[in-house]
């Protein structure tokens, strides 16, 4: 259990890092974006989406799983290390995929937020002042209600009498039908 979680926290920490390091340059994204797909389907130049950068959850899950898969098989056949012969091995892969993508996750909500944060700041002390205002109005209403009573009790009865006068009968939705002869 141990060696799961430090493995669990360091995947974590490697996907946040692959998504910081997609998120300045997708310069590897581009090159297959090259290699694959033709000059009409190619991403254009403003694009800033990558492998793992601003992708659904399956594209980012496949990416993580084959790239994990690639370097496990890699380790698997070219080193000692014998991955796939135990289940160790196997739930640590599966606990090394679902770290990355984890901390893929984490990684956007940190900058997302960190996005948010600085637009907002500049706002901050304008947004703070307003509340303050707001709240002193309130303040003041409430310490000043016998005068705004009256005056808004007289408001509303006269918008209720106005209100109250009949105005023209308005036909019911059956008649509006039969004049348009829909029935």
């Amino acid at each position: 259990m141990g060696i799961d979680l430090v493995v669990f926290i360091a995947s974590t920490l490697f996907g946040i890092f692959l998504y910081w390091r997609e998120s300045n340059s997708n310069a590897a994204y581009r090159f297959v974006n090259k290699l694959v797909n033709s000059k009409e389907l190619q991403m254009k130049k403003g694009g800033r989406k990558g492998f793992v950068y601003q992708q659904a959850f399956i594209p980012r899950l496949v990416f993580v799983a084959f790239s994990m898969l690639f370097i496990a098989v890699i380790l698997q056949f070219l080193t000692p290390v014998d991955v796939f012969s135990n289940t160790l091995g196997i739930s640590l892969f599966f606990t090394i995929i679902i770290g990355t993508v984890l901390g893929t996750y984490l990684a956007n909500f940190v900058l997302k937020s960190s996005k948010i944060v600085d637009e907002k700041s500049g706002n901050l002390t304008e947004m703070m002042s307003e509340t303050i205002d707001k709240g002193k109005e309130f303040l003041d209403d409430i310490t000043n209600k016998d005068d705004n009573v009256s005056s808004s009790a007289v408001e509303n009865d006269e918008t209720l009498k106005a209100e109250d006068t009949p105005k023209e009968e308005k036909k019911s939705a059956r008649e509006r039908l039969k004049d348009k002869g829909l029935m």
